[in-house]
């Protein structure tokens, strides 16, 4: 298979949008091996297999929000039509639904993407947690700590008595 479907080059296209991990079907397109326009083709004829979780069609507002960060689709905003994005589960049910050899097998890439993508997220996540258990565990440890540093660089003063003859 090519490098254009690496999971590198996969992890760099799914995109956070709706607070669902998605990717483009221009992208799913150039991986499937098919045109766009075969793709929405295929799409449009099989509906009831993309229900909202699966797939949704951007508004204009965030085609051109992906299109401004997205340098590679700057051209997108000059699009007549607005992109479908897909979830996982959408991106194997259009590898069923366009059948080819190619979709197939790249489908298991783009899964294996998502699935890199999830666990990386996942170890973030429990770093994050950890971090912030020590922290709350550790805390009044390391204050007390650093009081008992600081009170034996700086011993209390205490009157001396003077010793010898007094002026």
């Amino acid at each position: 298979m090519k490098d254009l479907v690496s999971i590198e080059y996969l992890e760099q296209r799914i995109l956070l949008i709706r607070g669902q991990k998605v990717m483009l079907d221009i992208d799913l397109a150039q991986i499937y091996g098919v045109t766009a326009k075969r793709l929405r083709e295929q799409v449009r004829r099989n509906l009831k297999r993309f229900p909202d979780d699966f797939m949704f069609q951007l508004n204009k507002n965030e085609m051109l929000e992906v299109a401004a960060n997205c340098g590679d689709l700057s051209s997108m905003k000059y699009s007549p039509s607005l992109p479908y994005v897909f979830s996982e589960h959408g991106a194997i049910m259009l590898a069923s639904v366009l059948n080819s050899k190619i979709a197939i097998q790249a489908s298991v890439r783009v899964v294996r993407a998502f699935v890199r993508l999830r666990k990386l997220m996942s170890t973030h996540k429990d770093i994050v947690r950890k971090i912030n258990s020590m922290e709350k565990k550790y805390d009044t440890q390391i204050r007390s700590l650093f009081q008992a540093i600081q009170q034996l660089m700086n011993p209390p003063q205490s009157e001396k008595k003077k010793i010898g003859f007094c002026r």
